[in-house]
């Protein structure tokens, strides 16, 4: 199971949001590059990164400096936030980034899904966001009327590489890990599934750790890395 440390794109600087809501922001760091380096030399495999100013406004806002972090490291990075079209998955998969991560359009442009999956195998990823049972969108502001089950089936039906699941309302608050939820997602789903989403320390990386047998191949870890309640050396430790 892969610990990945996240980095969270606004304005350029390192952030990370509460909830999903964009007037609750905490600044981490003015330089990302930096911040991605520090990362791979704490021995992360693996590097998430999401273009939250992308995600709202329906575009790439940091391709630039995405690519240039991606470039920084010899981990495999990936990026979501944004990505809307195959020209822009092909942009960023031809400039160093490892995998995409769809999000809106999962549910918006279905047939967009499958064409890159087809285009590009094993390196398109689905960002699964949830709130309560039904699935979020346009950087979590927008709630579709759709189970989130239902839309893992359809995903895994399209041929995409993994399935990234997050709570929303436990994003960014350190509360822990709830599985209820993601228990029955890999009931349903043979995709890697990697978690987003309420870690806030070791305990709840060995918590996690038994449902690898079942399909969880990674958690996401962001404010509990920064603030320090999580440290990734151990962490990373712990999950292998």
């Amino acid at each position: 199971m892969l610990v990945i440390p996240a980095i969270d794109l606004k304005d350029g600087r390192c952030v990370r949001l509460y909830q999903g809501d964009y007037s609750q922001e905490t600044v981490y760091g003015e330089d990302p590059v930096s911040q991605i380096r520090a990362f791979a030399e704490a021995g992360a495999e693996k590097i998430h990164i999401v273009d939250l100013s992308g995600a709202r406004e329906g575009r790439p806002v940091h391709f630039e400096l995405v690519v240039e972090m991606a470039r920084a490291v010899r981990v495999p990075v990936e990026v979501g936030g944004g990505i809307r079209d195959l020209a822009t998955i092909e942009a960023y998969l031809s400039a160093g980034v490892f995998q995409v991560i769809l999000g809106t359009v999962a549910c918006r442009a279905p047939e967009l899904v499958r064409e890159a999956a087809r285009a590009f195998p094993g390196r398109i990823l689905v960002s699964l966001d949830v709130r309560g049972e039904r699935v979020a969108v346009s950087g979590w502001t927008e709630a579709e009327n759709l189970s989130y089950l239902e839309l893992a089936q359809r995903l895994e039906e399209a041929g995409v590489a993994g399935i990234i699941f997050t709570e929303i309302e436990r994003d960014g608050t350190g509360e822990g890990v709830y599985t209820g939820r993601l228990e029955r997602l890999l009931e349903v789903v043979s995709l890697p599934v990697t978690l987003a989403g309420g870690v806030a320390r070791l305990e709840d990386i060995l918590r996690l750790k038994p449902l690898e047998k079942r399909g969880l191949s990674g958690v996401i870890v962001g404010r509990a890395l920064y603030e320090g309640t999580l440290d990734l050396r151990e962490a990373l430790r712990a999950a292998r």
